[in-house]
């Protein structure tokens, strides 16, 4: 008897140390069943845990000084640590190898932190025949380098399922007013019909979405002369819409809703300032609608997200002191948040423009307002819209370009308001019209 209680004991205690064994070792596997799950665009897009923005990591006044992988590195870090979690890209063109080596990097963050999350998606650029030449550019026929670019970005699509979750044919590329580059629909929608012929033939990822990221206009929110047969056969082939708004633009091109009207006057500067940037979100918020009731009048419901919007914060042209006075951080810091905040509300990707001040892009012109839309400067100091940010630490340990991320201003917001200046009134746009 006693052998046999014996056995009993020792069988007992295997099967407890077995179980306890089991238990120990569910928590890792739980954790890495979650590091291992594959997101999709369904489940990214409109997914305010998923909060996406525009990146160009360009240092210098030309896109010929690529940044290194360790460079792209940093910037994805201190995007991570925002709560960044799917950036948007523009091209892969040669000899530019930025969104690839981005690819990589996210790669190789990936590996040094499992949690480390972060999808791209993937611009592929497509122009006119002639486009940014001496020639006079051809907007009914499209540029023999649209295939390559298309190649390209499927390649990359394919080697980094993991990463790219959305490919965007054309960036503006329909909006009239692109004139040195932009085609007719009918090319977006050749592009976008192949890339769907490759999904349905596995030659893409079933869960791999397909847009075109263009303006309000483009996507039949704006004039008649958009609405055409090719745009509604788009609108009914891509996965979602990604349409673009820009009331800073407005604020000089269409500019009733920026002017400070009458019964506004006795506000102080700063009311008449965060009005005018309410107004300007309400702005925004009529051109989604108008995409969105476009697209409904033609019997066609699937979402629409922001594929760009952004407020600069410096200006010496239109936007500037002697022009609409649209320019500064404060201005940038409540368009953010209050577009943040609707977005966010509302499950609309925003796909904020941009992380980084990029100086390519208007190499001529230090303060031209295309170099000034990042929430960062070059050298890493945060403007105010993030300097909350900066106050809770999210940011230690993480640099740009060797330097600890600070506040503009150094933090100063009596100095920063200095530079603020309160839009013309409504009467004064008027006259100068």
């Amino acid at each position: 008897m006693q052998s046999m209680k014996l056995k009993i004991n020792i069988i007992c205690i295997a099967i407890i140390s077995m179980v306890m064994s089991s238990c120990n070792q569910n928590p890792k596997s739980k954790k890495e069943m979650q590091i291992g799950k594959q997101v999709t665009a369904k489940e990214i897009l409109g997914n305010p845990n998923y909060l996406a923005i525009s990146y160009g990591g360009y240092r210098e006044k030309s896109r010929d000084s690529q940044p290194t992988i360790k460079e792209l590195k940093d910037d994805l870090k201190l995007l991570s640590a925002m709560g960044i979690k799917i950036i948007r890209t523009y091209n892969v063109q040669l000899p530019l190898p930025h969104a690839s080596n981005i690819l990589k990097a996210i790669t190789e963050l990936k590996k040094e932190d499992p949690n480390f999350e972060m999808y791209v998606m993937l611009g592929a650029w497509i122009d006119c025949l002639n486009a940014w030449t001496e020639f006079p550019p051809d907007h009914n026929v499209e540029s023999p380098d649209n295939a390559a670019e298309i190649d390209r970005a499927v390649a990359l699509a394919n080697q980094y399922p993991d990463i790219v979750k959305v490919l965007a044919v054309g960036n503006e590329a329909m909006v009239k007013w692109a004139a040195s580059y932009y085609v007719q629909p009918n090319v977006i929608l050749k592009w976008v019909n192949h890339l769907q012929k490759l999904k349905s033939d596995g030659k893409l990822p079933k869960d791999l979405w397909i847009t075109s990221s263009d303006d309000f206009a483009s996507w039949g929110g704006g004039e008649d002369q958009y609405h055409v047969e090719d745009l509604e056969k788009l609108i009914k082939a891509v996965d979602y819409i990604s349409m673009h708004t820009y009331p800073y633009h407005n604020s000089h091109y269409n500019p009733e809703f920026w002017g400070v009207p009458e019964s506004q006057d006795s506000l102080s500067n700063v009311e008449k300032i965060d009005a005018a940037m309410k107004r300007a979100v309400e702005f925004s918020k009529r051109q989604y609608d108008s995409v969105k009731n476009y697209m409904k009048s033609l019997g066609v419901n699937k979402p629409v997200h922001i594929g760009e919007t952004g407020w600069a914060t410096v200006s010496n042209g239109f936007y500037g002191p002697s022009g609409s006075r649209a320019t500064d951080e404060y201005k940038q810091g409540v368009y953010h948040r209050l577009m943040r905040e609707w977005t966010n509300k509302n499950n609309i990707s925003c796909f904020y423009f941009e992380a980084f001040n990029e100086q390519w892009k208007d190499a001529q012109n230090s303060k031209g307002s295309e170099n000034h839309f990042g929430l960062f400067t070059i050298d890493g100091k945060a403007k105010y819209p993030i300097w909350d940010l900066v106050d809770k630490g999210i940011f230690k340990g993480l640099t740009r370009n060797g330097n600890p991320i600070t506040k503009t201003y150094g933090g100063n917001k009596d100095l920063l308001m200095k530079d603020v200046l309160v839009p013309p009134s409504i009467n004064e746009i008027m006259a100068n019209r």
